[in-house]
């Protein structure tokens, strides 16, 4: 196909069926919103439930940090292996089931993990719970990407990861929370109670899918032109390095605030995860910024910020351990968010498959680098830590670097943001 003829095809393919999709200021863009702001709440207040308790956990069951964290890992790693058959699941039975089931089920292995009777059995609950959330999270990227008009659509998703933040800082506060008046065991099914609540009005208020299933596609070849491949593996690597680094932070740092010089309690530590708040308000202001700025320049500044709230956590200074949190918890989401828009402009034609990439690589960085950044925790204490994540933080840079560079070349605009309402058209 010759130039004229790419340029047609995206051309039709940025217009086609988009005027059936949710606009801003419509109710059923406000009805989605709100739907996938509960489905974060409750999902990814489940998939970090173990995070707040951790020292307890290797208390209770006599294991080490690292193992501890393995409650945390084992959830995310699953999740991140489950993600493409999600997919699959929620182009065969709908997405909007999908996720519905998702959530009942996670909330029933979340109960179960309340009363595990052992190490081995927690963390096997875990990973089933890891395995029925990818339904929910390996399903929601696609659907907002699918329901939404290309004119919300970076609003839409920031509202999405606002909502996963929220769920984080609010799941992780009632563990901490609930947790420091009895055991770690009512923390969670404290959790699991509120997660059932969220999942009922969330099944209540999910609208319709405006998209109906597509059927069968044509398959889209690796050597699609219309890809620029280098651009769109470069950028699937940001969510990588950079969910790894985070977490391995978070997963860490309760070991560190809860013995000398700080010996915070639970119900502290707890307090602790309202630095997600920044998050929240993070990541629905970098979908916005993205639109008015671009992509690029706002996913840069964000990595930056990340690593400059890292750098602030170094001294044994309670003050600015939490002001660092705060920094690197708003720049972590507000890259998040960008990337998570970006990813299916990049893609074009395969947008689909590149949401479910992304999702994949985003819990496979937390699966891999929240044990891998355990040895530097055993070796070397928080600086170890910090230096393991900076120097994830440097090559989520060099891939935004790759991204822009690759895309100038290819002679396609590194911000096109006419290519956010493609389909997959496999």
């Amino acid at each position: 196909m010759g130039a004229a003829g790419r340029r047609c095809a995206v051309a039709v393919s940025a217009t086609t069926g988009v005027e059936g999709l949710h606009r801003p200021g419509t109710p059923g863009f406000a009805r989605l919103n709100g739907a996938m702001v509960l489905a974060g709440l409750a999902a990814f207040g489940m998939l970090y439930a173990a995070q707040p308790v951790l020292p307890q956990l290797g208390a209770e069951f006599d294991v080490g940090a690292g193992a501890a964290s393995l409650t945390v890992s084992a959830t995310t790693g699953a999740l991140a292996l489950a993600v493409l058959p999600a997919a699959w699941v929620g182009r065969r039975w709908g997405r909007g089931p999908t996720m519905r089931w998702g959530l009942v089920a996670s909330v029933v292995l979340t109960a179960l993990v309340a009363v595990a009777p052992g190490f081995a059995g927690l963390v096997v609950l875990r990973v089933l719970t890891g395995l029925a959330l990818a339904l929910v999270v390996g399903v929601a990227m696609g659907h907002v990407g699918s329901e939404v008009h290309p004119a919300g659509l970076g609003s839409a998703m920031g509202l999405y990861v606002a909502g996963n933040s929220l769920g984080g800082v609010l799941g992780r506060l009632v563990t901490a929370g609930v947790s420091d008046l009895g055991s770690w065991r009512w923390g969670v099914g404290a959790l699991a109670l509120g997660a059932a609540l969220a999942t009922a009005a969330f099944w209540r208020l999910l609208p319709d899918s405006v998209e109906p299933d597509p059927g069968p596609r044509t398959a889209t070849t690796g050597t699609d032109p219309r890809v620029p491949w280098l651009a769109l593996v470069a950028l699937l690597s940001v969510p990588f390095w950079l969910m790894g680094g985070f977490v391995a932070v978070y997963n860490y740092l309760g070991f560190r605030l809860s013995g000398p010089p700080f010996d915070l309690p639970p119900a502290l530590l707890g307090l602790v995860f309202l630095a997600y708040l920044a998050g929240t308000v993070a990541s629905a202001a970098a979908g916005r910024a993205a639109d008015v700025w671009g992509r690029p320049r706002v996913m840069v500044l964000a990595v930056l910020v990340m690593g400059a709230g890292l750098a602030l956590t170094v001294p044994d200074r309670l003050v600015l351990v939490i002001l660092g949190l705060v920094v690197l918890t708003g720049g972590f989401f507000a890259a998040h968010a960008v990337a998570s828009g970006w990813a299916p402009v990049v893609a074009g034609p395969v947008a689909v498959r590149a949401s479910a990439a992304y999702v994949m690589a985003y819990y496979a960085g937390s699966s891999v680098f929240g044990l891998w950044v355990g040895v530097a925790w055993a070796g070397a204490g928080w600086d170890g830590v910090a230096a393991a994540v900076g120097l994830l933080v440097v090559l989520a840079l060099v891939a935004v670097a790759v991204v822009t560079t690759a895309r100038g070349r290819s002679g396609r605009p590194v911000d096109a943001s006419r290519h956010a309402g493609e389909r997959d058209v496999r």
